[in-house]
């Protein structure tokens, strides 16, 4: 049906930056929402950045200021900037789809694999 694929996590060094990012592909759909959640170790999955249907950003208070996700739907892609990056950011991040194909009568959520992030001290 359809495949979230991400990319662009690695190792940085706290203060730096990452760029994420997420390719759907596969059937054709309409997105309701998309964006990333994370995963610490020994945590819950946690919402990092939600882009909604209508232009709706939706940030965690930890990353406000910090994190900036983007959308290219042309290109079926989102984006997650992440700059000053701390320590606390470490995890698994996973991006995220509310959206519906086009033969199927409801929306499903999708999910990719993940992508590690390790923010060093």
């Amino acid at each position: 049906q359809v495949q979230l694929v991400e990319s662009g996590g690695g190792l940085v060094q706290a203060g730096g930056s990452l760029r994420l990012s997420c390719a759907a592909s596969g059937s054709t759909f309409t997105i309701n929402a998309i964006g990333w959640y994370r995963r610490a170790p020994g945590k819950q999955r946690e919402l990092v950045a939600v882009s909604e249907r209508g232009g709706y950003l939706n940030y965690a208070d930890s990353v406000k200021g910090r994190f900036t996700i983007s959308r290219d739907d042309a290109k079926k892609m989102v984006y997650l900037q992440m700059n000053s990056l701390k320590p606390e950011d470490t995890a698994v991040y996973y991006c995220y789809a509310d959206l519906r194909v086009d033969w199927a009568y409801y929306p499903k959520d999708y999910w990719g694999q993940g992508t590690q992030v390790t923010v060093s001290a």
